[in-house]
């Protein structure tokens, strides 16, 4: 047990419900739009927060969010958001709150146009492949790069918010269209599912 703890990237701390995160999700390659649309949402619900806050709120952003069906939210209105803003499982924070509900719409759009949200990631990407890369430290790893910026760019152009390059990232790296577990994580040579 000590092993994997001391071979899991440092970001994950010891906190079981982070360390769970890190182990069976972060970086899995994520296939399935509505996966997608669950960390679009919760990313960028964490703008300005810590990642940790998010996942203990997630459970209240499920029931809040009709279970990140997103032409449910799509549908949502200003009454929702203030029932919304009464509700103890979420950020209640009103322009992210009407933000998921705008990026909802958008979402539906992209994914009319490319067929899923998921082909839409895989343009920004080298090849139309999930990128891995081989960093030896926490200090390596990038807040952004030239494909969370463009993707962030053209996010942005069609409507979404709350949806900056930093969060777009963060996006890549946890559904794994970036690989950034360290090079000596023990989830680093794991078979990566996809769901």
């Amino acid at each position: 047990m000590q092993d994997i703890i001391n071979s899991r990237c440092g970001w994950a701390g010891t906190d079981p419900l982070y360390t769970k995160y890190h182990d069976e999700e972060w970086g899995r390659p994520v296939t399935d739009d509505k996966t997608l649309f669950e960390f679009l949402v919760l990313e960028s619900a964490q703008a300005g927060l810590s990642w940790i806050t998010i996942l203990r709120k997630r459970e209240g952003y499920r029931k809040a969010f009709h279970h990140f069906d997103v032409e449910k939210v799509a549908q949502m209105t200003p009454q929702d958001i203030d029932r919304l803003m009464q509700y103890d499982g979420i950020i209640r924070n009103r322009r992210k709150l009407d933000s998921t509900i705008n990026n909802a719409r958008q979402f539906i759009a992209i994914r009319e146009e490319f067929g899923s949200f998921y082909n839409y990631t895989l343009t920004f990407l080298p090849g139309r492949k999930p990128i891995t890369n081989h960093y030896k430290t926490l200090g390596q790893v990038p807040a952004t790069t030239p494909q969370s910026d463009a993707m962030s760019k053209d996010m942005k152009k069609r409507g979404f918010k709350f949806f900056g390059s930093t969060t777009c990232y963060a996006f890549l790296q946890a559904t794994g269209f970036v690989d950034d577990h360290l090079e000596d994580c023990h989830c680093k040579n794991t078979p990566r599912h996809t769901k």
